[in-house]
């Protein structure tokens, strides 16, 4: 199946179930993934594209909130979900079996370690939508829908206090975000992602001369 053809086939499939889809994890978020994963992987020496489109726009089947008791199941739910759908696509075994350990491998929360290239480029493409511009949106976003606090209004960088990403957003910065740069599976990720860093700081040292204090991160 030519590629373009692939990828109608799973926007169909991801808009006949778009109802899991939040504003974070929507089709736009599937396709940034897949032309990271595929530039990731190009620069690290090829991959397999078949796997690397079906896992990019899969990859969220299952998309729980990160309260969600069942939140680190949510990549296995996926790639179990996504198990027939390549088989209709006439996805053999070794594809098949390919593009779930990239989807269960992706996920922050279920800290599973990616063997492939597909599993490290889509990871690394995964956790760069955390980042950058798109990454400040998104955890604005995601602290609205869990109706956490952008900030500690007394002590918004957490010097005198313990980080806490669960009552305020801005500490998500330190807790992970921050930290994900030095976590990329590849070469190619880690420089994409150091870039996409910056612009998370050049907000938070804003943020501090805004509120009058210093952005110690």
């Amino acid at each position: 199946m030519p590629h373009g053809q692939l990828i109608s086939e799973l926007e169909a499939a991801f808009f006949a179930r778009e109802g899991h889809a939040d504003a974070s994890h929507d089709i736009n978020h599937a396709r940034r993934v897949m032309r990271s994963a595929l530039d990731i992987a190009h620069a690290e020496g090829g991959g397999n594209e078949r796997v690397l489109i079906a896992a990019a726009y899969l990859h969220d089947w299952v998309n729980l909130p990160k309260n969600h008791p069942d939140r680190t199941r949510a990549s296995a739910l996926s790639a179990e979900g996504a198990r027939p759908i390549l088989l209709d696509l006439g996805f053999d075994a070794a594809e098949i079996e390919a593009t779930a350990h990239a989807i269960v491998a992706h996920s922050f929360s279920a800290g599973i370690v990616p063997v492939s290239l597909e599993a490290k480029a889509l990871q690394d493409a995964d956790r760069l939508e955390a980042l950058g511009a798109i990454g400040l949106a998104r955890v604005f976003v995601i602290a609205g829908q869990l109706g956490t606090a952008l900030f500690d209004g007394d002590d918004p960088f957490a010097q005198r206090r313990q980080l806490d990403d669960r009552r305020f957003a801005v500490d998500h910065f330190a807790v992970k975000l921050l930290r994900l740069p030095s976590s990329m599976q590849t070469h190619a990720g880690r420089t994409l992602a150091a870039r996409r860093a910056e612009v998370l700081r050049g907000f938070l040292v804003a943020l501090a001369e805004e509120l009058r204090t210093e952005m110690p991160w």
